[in-house]
Parts: structure tokens; C-alpha cells; sequence
């Protein structure tokens, strides 16, 4: 479950808010009709300025001029980078809306080592990791590929899509939204029980050869 309240329908009151529960979670379907759960719109309803602000960061898209499938793979491999399956998936089913072929959407997930993608998608690629996983710290070379295809309003345009996106990949990671409400993946395996408490440095620092004298200067 999220870790924030949802908002129950009879409690909103925001009319932008109703508009887009109503429109996305009909009262006959379990979830959305992309298959997601639906509690980002829920829980986000908590604040409508916030969920306000978020829908107006999504009707940008219709305003903006760089290439579709350019910013779409920027975000999915936000998505993917940031670790958000929320957000890797739901772009993922985008990149196919706008007709990217099966294999170029799987390779997004191992982009550096594919052969599908050109050069400047290689770039967006590149810069997506370069802003989720290296904090905004780009190479020259990244930046000089995108300048050698992009005006620089696309650019910003880019860095401005990828980055909303790694901002809700985070959230939802952290709020445990949609699919992103799934276990912690790193946890400990633990010995068997009859292992007790031994030290398992006292095992790997044994002797093979019998010679104590063995890793002495």
C-alpha cells in the first residue's frame, strides 16, 4: 500500500482533481487503463497545488518541440537508472505509442552495449544517465553530440523532461506508488541456522598449504 493516505473520490473537491480521477479510474475498472494501480492520482489529490503543478508538467509535452520518441527515451532511461518500475514501465508502453519497434524498447535497458540506436539517441541515452546516476555531471563529448543535432531549446527542453521524471520516479519510489509499491529488493539472506554467530573471517583466512607463515612479509 502507499505510504500516504488516498484520498477517497467522495473527499475531493478540486475540480482538476475530479476531472482526472474521474477520467483515468472509472468506477468499472480495477486501476488504470495502462494497468497501473492509479494511487499517484489518489495520493497526490492529498494537495491539489502539487497535483496541479504535476498535471501542468505534463500538458508541456503538447508544447514542446523536440522529438517524442528523443524525450521518451531520456525518461524511460530515467526510469530505469532511478530504479522507479513505475516510471521505466509506463514510458516503456509510450515509446511503443509512438511506434518504436519491440527491440529498441528492451535495449533501452542495456542502450551502452545495443547496436538499434543512432547517434543522438545514443547521447539522450547517455545524458539521461549522466543527470540520474551521475548527478548532472555530462561529459563534453555527451553535450557535444546533442548540440550537433539539437537547437539548445530542445536541449533544455531534454534536460527538463528527463529531470521531472527522475523527480517522480524518486517520489513514487519513496511513497511506494503504483509499481513501485513492492518489497525492498536488498535484504539479507541469512546462514543457516546451525551457522550460530561464527566469525566467517576465521574460514576464509585459514591456511590451505599448512604453512603459518603464508601472506607474511
Amino acid at each position: 500500500m502507499p505510504r500516504l493516505r488516498q484520498v477517497p473520490r467522495e473527499e475531493m473537491t478540486d475540480p482538476v482533481v475530479t476531472f482526472f480521477h474521474d477520467r483515468l479510474l472509472s468506477p468499472g475498472r480495477q486501476g488504470t487503463a495502462t494497468g497501473s494501480p492509479g494511487d499517484w492520482w489518489t495520493v497526490f489529490a492529498l494537495d491539489p497545488k502539487i497535483f496541479r503543478h504535476c498535471v501542468k508538467g505534463f500538458r508541456l509535452y503538447r508544447e514542446m518541440t523536440l522529438d517524442p520518441v528523443l524525450r521518451e527515451l531520456g525518461q524511460t532511461r530515467a526510469g530505469w537508472a532511478r530504479q522507479s518500475q513505475f516510471v521505466f514501465s509506463q514510458h516503456c508502453k509510450q515509446l511503443r505509442a509512438l511506434g518504436v519497434p519491440e527491440e529498441k524498447v528492451r535495449a533501452v535497458e542495456h542502450w551502452a552495449v545495443s547496436d538499434l540506436f543512432g547517434e543522438l539517441e545514443r547521447a539522450v541515452l547517455a545524458y539521461a544517465d549522466a543527470l540520474v546516476l551521475d548527478g548532472g555531471r555530462v561529459h563534453d563529448a555527451v553535450f557535444a553530440v546533442l548540440k550537433a543535432h539539437l537547437p539548445d531549446e530542445q536541449i533544455l527542453e531534454l534536460t527538463y523532461a528527463i529531470c521531472l521524471y527522475e523527480m517522480h520516479a524518486t517520489m513514487s519510489r519513496a511513497l511506494r506508488l503504483e509499481f513501485d509499491d513492492r518489497p525492498e529488493p536488498i535484504v539479507e539472506v541469512p546462514a543457516p541456522e546451525e551457522y550460530g554467530t561464527q566469525d566467517i573471517a576465521d574460514e576464509l583466512a585459514g591456511d590451505p598449504t599448512g604453512d603459518a607463515t603464508i601472506g607474511r612479509e
